[in-house]
C-alpha cells in the first residue's frame, strides 16, 4: 500500500480558505462601504449648502444687509460646519447689470475674424476695470437691481481610506451657486460701459 505524501494532502486541505477569501474581498467591500458613505455625505452636504445659499442670497439682496455680507457668509458656514466641523468654506460674489450678462465675456471687435480677443482689438469695458474680461461681472454685491451670482465652495477631507493610492483626491469639494436680483433700494451705482482700444 502506497501512502500519499504531504503535498497531495495539503492541496486537498480546505481549512483556512474562508480567511483567504475574506482577505481578498475585504478591501473591495471597505471601498464600497466608504464610497457609499462618501457619496451619501456629498449628496446631503450639497442639499444643505444649496438651501443655505438660497436663503443667504435672498438676505444679501436687501439694502439692510449691504454692509453685513460677512455675517451672511458666517450663517452659511455655521450650517455647513454643523455637519462637517472641519470643512473649509469659501465665497465669491459677482454682480452684473442684467441676467443676460452673467458669465458673458465683454464684447470686442474681432478685426482678424479668429473669434478670439487679441491685443489691440477694441472692446467694451462693461465692468470698468480697464481690461478685457471673459466674464463682464464686477466683484461684490453691486447695487440696487443688479444681478448677483453668489457662490460657495465647501472642501473637506475624503472618507475613503487609501484613496490617494487609488488616484482619488484626498479632498472633496462641493460648489453651489445662486443668482438673484438685488431689491430696488436707494443706492444705484451706474454701469458706464466705455470703448477701449489697446
Amino acid at each position: 500500500m502506497v501512502r500519499a505524501g504531504p503535498l497531495p494532502r495539503l492541496l486537498r486541505d480546505a481549512r483556512g480558505a474562508a480567511l483567504i477569501e475574506f482577505a481578498i474581498i475585504m478591501p473591495v467591500m471597505l471601498l464600497l462601504v466608504f464610497g457609499s458613505l462618501e457619496f451619501g455625505l456629498n449628496v446631503y452636504m450639497r442639499a444643505v449648502l444649496e438651501g443655505a445659499l438660497q436663503k443667504a442670497g435672498r438676505n444679501s439682496g436687501l439694502q439692510a444687509s449691504a454692509g453685513g455680507q460677512s455675517a451672511i457668509d458666517a450663517l452659511v458656514t455655521s450650517q455647513v460646519r454643523a455637519i462637517l466641523p472641519n470643512a473649509a468654506v469659501a465665497f465669491t460674489r459677482q454682480n452684473y447689470q442684467s441676467i443676460s450678462n452673467v458669465g458673458r465675456p465683454e464684447d470686442f471687435t474681432d478685426t482678424n475674424g479668429n473669434s478670439v480677443r487679441d491685443a489691440g482689438e477694441c472692446f467694451t469695458d462693461i465692468n470698468g476695470n480697464g481690461t478685457w474680461d471673459a466674464d463682464d461681472g464686477r466683484t461684490g454685491i453691486g447695487g440696487a437691481n443688479d444681478v448677483v451670482k453668489y457662490t460657495a465652495t465647501v472642501s473637506y477631507p475624503s472618507w475613503i481610506p487609501v484613496g490617494r493610492a487609488l488616484g482619488i483626491s484626498p479632498t472633496t469639494s462641493i460648489t453651489a451657486t445662486t443668482i438673484l436680483r438685488n431689491q430696488p433700494y436707494s443706492s444705484q451705482p451706474g454701469w458706464t460701459p466705455t470703448q477701449v482700444c489697446t
